[in-house]
């Protein structure tokens, strides 16, 4: 069972994570095998399930974000608790309310990643 302090902690890590524009950081969060699910995977990767597997995948996709988005910042607005996912409700680019959706395994580390934005 994940408990409020550590997904506020994780919460709070993973955002700073991506506010230093620290690729390697934000991808400690996550598993070899992780899923990643967005609608802009759609957008800068063209693969129109808008699902990537594996970390290189990912990190590849999020490195390509990084360098399309110089500015990218994003404010912690509140974290949701489940047994084996947390929600981290935040703003993101382009001032979008976004919602993540992370479920882990038993070493700490995001296996799926869900990305939800306003529209």
């Amino acid at each position: 069972m994940i408990s409020k302090d550590w997904a506020q902690q994780f919460a709070q890590e993973w955002v700073d994570s991506w506010n230093a524009h620290n690729l390697e950081r934000v991808l400690s969060h996550y598993a070899e095998d992780v899923e990643m699910s967005s609608p802009f995977i759609v957008a800068f990767t063209g693969e129109p399930s808008g699902t990537l597997k594996g970390k290189a995948h990912v990190g590849a996709y999020w490195r390509t974000a990084l360098e399309r988005i110089p500015d990218l910042h994003f404010e912690l607005l509140q974290v949701f608790v489940c047994v084996n996912s947390i929600t981290i409700y935040y703003r993101a680019v382009l001032g979008k309310l976004a919602i993540e959706v992370l479920f882990f395994n038993p070493d700490g580390k995001a296996y799926k990643a869900l990305a939800h934005y306003d529209s």
